[in-house]
């Protein structure tokens, strides 16, 4: 049992993708289902189904291609972990995370406004802590 349930979440969903498995679970958490969203909003995951009776989410990965399965992401990395919390102002997003500055992936940013994703706090100027980046 792991006291972090956001790289929990993360390491669930990489383990799940390397090993083409349809679905995963997930424990509930209002954080992973807001990170959920934006995940699903981004096309990087099918869907997901909140049991909150059993405090599971059940998360359906998506795959590119029909006959080999390849994840769409390639890294899925936790930035601001409990021990070393890691905050920006929306103008350094690019300096925090280098591979944002050739526009492949997304970072996860927690704003004041909401979890969203790196180009949406962007344009709202919001700043934040980086929960994670997907690429």
């Amino acid at each position: 049992m792991t006291n972090d349930l956001v790289s929990d979440m993360l390491t669930r969903i990489r383990n799940a993708c390397l090993a083409r498995h349809r679905s995963v679970e997930i424990r509930y958490s209002k954080l992973n289902l807001a990170i959920l969203m934006v995940l699903k909003n981004e096309n990087y995951i099918q869907t997901f189904e909140n049991k909150k009776d059993e405090r599971k989410i059940k998360v359906f990965l998506k795959y590119k291609g029909w006959w080999i399965k390849k994840p769409l992401f390639s890294t899925l990395k936790r930035i601001s972990k409990p021990g070393q919390r890691v905050f920006c102002g929306y103008k350094n997003f690019q300096r925090i995370i280098d591979v944002l500055k050739y526009e492949q992936g997304i970072a996860i940013i927690s704003t004041s406004s909401g979890i969203m994703n790196h180009k949406k706090a962007r344009t709202l100027k919001k700043g934040g802590e980086i929960i994670c980046y997907i690429g």
